[in-house]
């Protein structure tokens, strides 16, 4: 037995286009990273080509990543920095933000990097600012209040450090975090 690829193993040109084509048309659409680019071509192409092999879907997916590569259409570290702006922006933990890249399919040391940059004290006083938490509250923080502010905190992966240093700050205090650190 050979190693040859059979014919039913090489992607028509019919499907080479069709694969260059809906690469140009999601990229256009949205920034993605390499494997939701592959992912997304894999998918589609199973309902496009009725009979078309695990072979030809894995080269047509190849295919399509390396022709968004060549094109400047991919690029998972300036994904991961820009998505990772834009979640501090949004009041988002390094930990959500790295999670959310990782099932995105980027690689750990690119998030590593992307994420040397946040800051998560930014991002938990604009996190505090949208939920009306700590110096934003509106009236009193009774105990109970307190303890479901830092529980929130928690469950959007921000440490208990970074939780009571926002709670504990004055509205101005707050509003200086985000002036100073949002440049």
């Amino acid at each position: 037995m050979s190693n040859e690829p059979t014919p039913s193993d090489i992607p028509t040109a019919r499907m080479l286009s069709w694969a260059r084509n809906s690469t140009i048309y999601r990229l256009e659409r949205q920034m993605m990273t390499e494997r939701q680019l592959f992912d997304a071509i894999i998918r589609k192409a199973k309902q496009k080509f009725t009979d078309i092999s695990e072979v030809q879907l894995k080269a047509i997916a190849d295919f399509a990543v390396a022709f968004a590569y060549k094109h400047a259409g991919l690029n998972d570290t300036v994904y991961a920095e820009i998505r990772t702006r834009s979640g501090v922006r949004s009041g988002r933990s390094k930990r959500h933000i790295a999670q959310k890249l990782s099932q995105k399919g980027v690689h750990r040391e690119t998030i590593t990097a992307a994420l040397d940059e946040a800051d998560d004290l930014l991002a938990a006083v604009v996190f505090a600012r949208k939920r009306a938490f700590g110096p934003f509250r509106r009236g009193d923080g009774d105990r109970d209040r307190v303890t479901k502010e830092m529980a929130a905190f928690a469950r959007n992966g921000f440490s208990f450090d970074i939780g009571r240093a926002v709670l504990g700050m004055s509205r101005q205090e707050a509003e200086d975090v985000v002036v100073a650190r949002s440049r």
